[in-house]
């Protein structure tokens, strides 16, 4: 990780084409300008971090059906043999 230090009005460069400048600090806010080219995504990293969440959680573990008997709606689920108790 680089941590640089810069003053309102101030920029660096990222490679080529990727430009980073400081707009202004207010009151433990920093405001950037980004400058990249439109096939480059500027994401906020909380909501990269919401989205792998949402992903996560949308991941199907048992099928709609298995929910809903479980909900005590839908068909039955279909019960197990007795074990054989020997």
């Amino acid at each position: 990780m680089l941590i640089l230090q810069r003053k309102p009005g101030e920029s660096l460069i990222i490679g080529e084409d990727i430009s980073i400048t400081v707009v202004s600090v207010e009151g433990g806010r920093v405001r950037l300008a980004i400058t990249a080219p439109q096939d480059v995504p500027i994401l906020r990293s909380e909501l990269v971090a919401a989205a792998a969440a949402n992903k996560d959680s949308a991941v199907e573990e048992t099928t709609p059906a298995e929910l809903l008997g479980l909900l005590g709606g839908g068909p039955e689920r279909p019960k197990s043999p007795p074990e054989n108790q020997s």
